[in-house]
């Protein structure tokens, strides 16, 4: 289980120092060998997770900023760190060795103002070009509660040059109720050579407003990070809080906390479904799949109090809890959205112009997507069998039987496909805690937060593994809280399944992928 440490420390030597003390395990390295760590590590097949820095002035000795990465392999995480100067903090960047930190180092370099020497891009991510350039929202110079001056400013979009080349602006601004993102493509005629994202319109400083809360509160912060995503968020925050504090889960609330991430992943899959569909000009399966998902976020307002189990999942437990009678109408609900949901699968398999549209459009390869570091439905449609309760189970899914659902094509149907499969599963996963459920109380007591601690936890939301990673400050307040939602790594893989489709089936392709705009706008 230490095999990436262990093969770091091997090569280092005692330039590597490692704490095994916190979760999980820390490596610090000399700044100037940040990258030469990554690549040993991405020799030992390890994804990048995330990556991020601290402003230490005011929380650690040396008075400066660090930079960490976070890699995972199957079962292990590492965190790699590096301690930088206060007065010209940089460090090598690890976007020749990963492809995902092209967007990680952009977003440091913007909020941090800390430098990724050698990155190939130096424009502005999630922070807008209008900003003043000394603006580094994440430092603890900088003031949040004062309005920022605009300047003037223009972002330089990447462009492709020939005989019939032309560009198509989508957005930022959508049709329907979705959230805003710019969405720029090179075409010849239908086909589209290039895509290029400008995300950050969402950006409402989710990650400097936690420096300003209460440990206790902030799990309300975290559970609106996405919101269709409130359970797997707020069980991450609380979970890496629950490390730092040693604090004693309930059985029951472990099993509860999983009844209500199944759920949620059940809802936002069917409603993918259907959405998926009808941007194929398949609308009946749209609102049979919408009468489905209301059945569940229904039951959930009547049983929960929440249509989205919003503010249920907190530090120490959770703060509702389910009789025999609740459990009988979740089996019955059950029973009626698979019977419905098997007829809805079988008229999706039997449709030739629906098959026409998903297969071989926006396809990602196995290669690509292992490249990219995906996660979630995404990575498995890829041929990537990763999932966090499979890998990585926190109870009660170290003893409920999960199968990491992965088809290999990549494509539309492969991501429609593995949703189908999750669907099926959860089904059973919730009648299996149904009838396992331990009795017990549900809610535990967080104690204190130690100064300088850490907490880490990495959770199997719908979309796929979200992590959260908390450090205290000199007095145990919030000194940093990072947070790394699944679309951090998947919208970059959109940009490469869309080269070499028509530009009608970018709704479809990009639909499949259906990533998070506030999830990933920080």
């Amino acid at each position: 289980m230490k095999r990436l440490e262990d093969t770091l420390v091997a090569v280092f030597g005692s330039d590597a120092t490692r704490d095994e003390n916190i979760n999980p395990v820390t490596c610090c390295v000399p700044a100037q060998r940040f990258a030469e760590a990554a690549g040993i590590l991405k020799e030992s097949s390890a994804f990048l997770c995330a990556q991020w820095t601290t402003d230490d002035t005011l929380a650690d000795s040396h008075g400066g900023f660090s930079v960490y990465a976070c890699f995972r392999e199957g079962a292990q995480y590492l965190i790699v760190k590096s301690a930088l100067s206060h007065d010209n903090p940089a460090f090598p960047s690890l976007t020749k060795h990963y492809l995902p930190a092209y967007r990680f180092e952009r977003q440091i370099w913007s909020l941090m103002g800390v430098t990724p020497v050698g990155h190939p891009d130096s424009r502005p991510w999630i922070k807008f070009e209008d900003w003043r350039k000394d603006a580094w929202p994440l430092r603890k110079s900088f003031d949040a509660a004062k309005p920022m001056p605009r300047v003037a400013g223009q972002y330089l979009w990447l462009r492709a040059e020939g005989e019939g080349v032309y560009e198509i602006p989508v957005g930022p601004v959508h049709a329907g109720i979705i959230e805003p993102g710019h969405f720029r493509f090179q075409a010849v005629g239908e086909t589209i050579l290039n895509l290029e994202e400008r995300l950050g319109y969402v950006h409402k400083g989710i990650e400097k407003r936690f420096e300003s809360m209460s440990w206790l509160s902030a799990v309300k912060l975290a559970g609106r990070v996405s919101g269709d995503t409130t359970v797997a968020h707020s069980m991450a925050y609380s979970m890496a809080l629950e490390s730092m504090t040693f604090c004693h889960v309930p059985q029951r609330a472990q099993w509860l906390r999983a009844l209500f991430l199944e759920r949620e992943r059940i809802a936002n899959h069917l409603g993918d479904i259907g959405a998926i569909c009808n941007d194929a000009a398949f609308s009946f399966m749209l609102y049979q799949c919408s009468r489905l998902k209301e059945i569940m976020l229904a039951t959930n307002h009547k049983l929960f109090g929440h249509r989205f189990i919003m503010d249920r999942v907190v530090p120490g437990g959770v703060t509702v809890d389910i009789d025999d009678n609740a459990k009988n109408e979740i089996r019955s609900e059950l029973d009626f959205i698979e019977k419905n949901f098997d007829k809805l699968v079988a008229i999706y398999e039997e449709s030739s112009s629906l098959e026409d549209r998903v297969r071989n459009t926006g396809i990602l390869s196995p290669e690509l997507a292992r490249q990219l570091c995906t996660v979630g439905v995404v990575a498995r449609g890829s041929g990537l069998s990763v999932d966090c309760r499979v890998d990585n189970p926190c109870p009660p899914y170290d003893s409920l039987a999960v199968e990491a659902a992965a088809l290999t094509s990549g494509d539309v149907h492969a991501r429609v496909w593995v949703r189908v499969v999750e669907i099926r599963s959860s089904i059973r996963l919730i009648r299996d805690i149904l009838n396992a459920i331990p009795a017990s109380g549900i809610a535990g007591q967080c104690n204190g937060v130690s100064p300088d601690s850490t907490g880490f936890a990495a959770v199997e939301g719908w979309r796929g593994e979200i992590i959260y990673w908390l450090h205290a400050g000199h007095k145990g307040e919030i000194n940093r809280c990072m947070i790394r939602d699944p679309s951090s790594v998947n919208w970059l893989a959109l940009e490469y399944a869309i080269k070499g489709n028509i530009v009608p089936d970018f709704p479809l392709c990009n639909k499949s992928f259906n990533q998070s705009y506030s999830g990933h706008d920080l």
